[in-house]
């Protein structure tokens, strides 16, 4: 082991050496740390972070000072700071790992599918069709579409069809606009999308058939359009529009384009 080290030994400072392990630990605890503030950056969980972290360089003060009265109880509450910072984070903690689990890399080990995914957007569709209601629902593949994303509420939301049909009921504040769904979550909702400038597009299709494709023409992003006045179902993709589709025509179609947009 002595022998490995010193062959991955890179220089030493004074009486440490720093090797390539060192090297590669700082620079992985870097990232990590990083990652964790974009993550949390303008969330209610920085600042719950800032407040931990001054409770944190409080108990070390009283160590340093020989408080023996505070030094006991930061000393008992250590038992706990583990289940408070679960409980507090709770929900920031789950978005960390619903990401990690649906990153590239995990997904090229790990095949996830996202058929539930879009079984529960089919049947918002169906319901929101039934309903008469107008909905625009987009799925992301490997083109970001952050800037468009950043026009809506951010929701991080679970998929289900009870929300995606309240999302568009017209009372509703968000059924302007359209939700995207990226990693298998619904990202944000009220987004704005661009409108296709085609003078190929049919004069009589609404702005919500010239949003979705618009949006087809600058991305890889499938778009789903339910028509407010006759309730067909529609698909854009390629700068494409596929009018009045039928449901397991759509169900294959976006199953067909998710299984190609994840790794083998």
């Amino acid at each position: 082991m002595n022998k490995m080290t010193r062959r991955f030994e890179l220089f030493q400072i004074a009486f440490i050496k720093v090797d390539l392990f060192d090297v590669l630990d700082i620079a992985l605890i870097s990232y990590v740390l990083y990652k964790a503030y974009l993550f949390i950056r303008g969330s209610r969980a920085a600042q719950m972070s800032v407040g931990l972290v001054l409770i944190f360089l409080i108990s070390l003060l009283t160590q340093l000072l020989n408080m023996h009265g505070l030094s006991w109880i930061f000393e008992k509450l250590e038992t706990v700071w583990l289940i408070a910072f679960v409980i507090l984070f709770q929900p920031e903690l789950r978005r960390m790992l619903i990401n990690v689990g649906q990153s590239r890399v995990i997904r090229f080990f790990v095949k996830v599918s996202g058929t539930h995914v879009i079984d529960e957007v089919l049947r918002g569709a169906q319901e929101i069709k039934r309903l008469g209601y107008g909905g625009l629902i987009v799925f992301v593949r490997d083109t970001g579409i952050k800037p468009i994303i950043e026009t809506g509420l951010n929701l991080q939301a679970d998929v289900s069809a009870p929300l995606i049909v309240s999302i568009f009921n017209p009372k509703s504040p968000l059924h302007d606009g359209a939700i995207v769904i990226q990693n298998e979550v619904i990202a944000a909702a009220k987004c704005i999308l661009p409108l296709t400038q085609s003078e190929e597009m049919d004069p009589n299709l609404g702005t919500r058939h010239r949003a979705a494709v618009g949006l087809s023409e600058e991305s890889d992003a499938i778009v789903l359009v339910v028509s407010e006045e006759t309730g067909a179902l529609s698909l854009a993709s390629n700068g494409r529009l596929l009018l009045d589709l039928e449901i397991d025509t759509i169900r294959e179609m976006l199953e067909n384009a998710m299984k190609a947009n994840s790794p083998n």
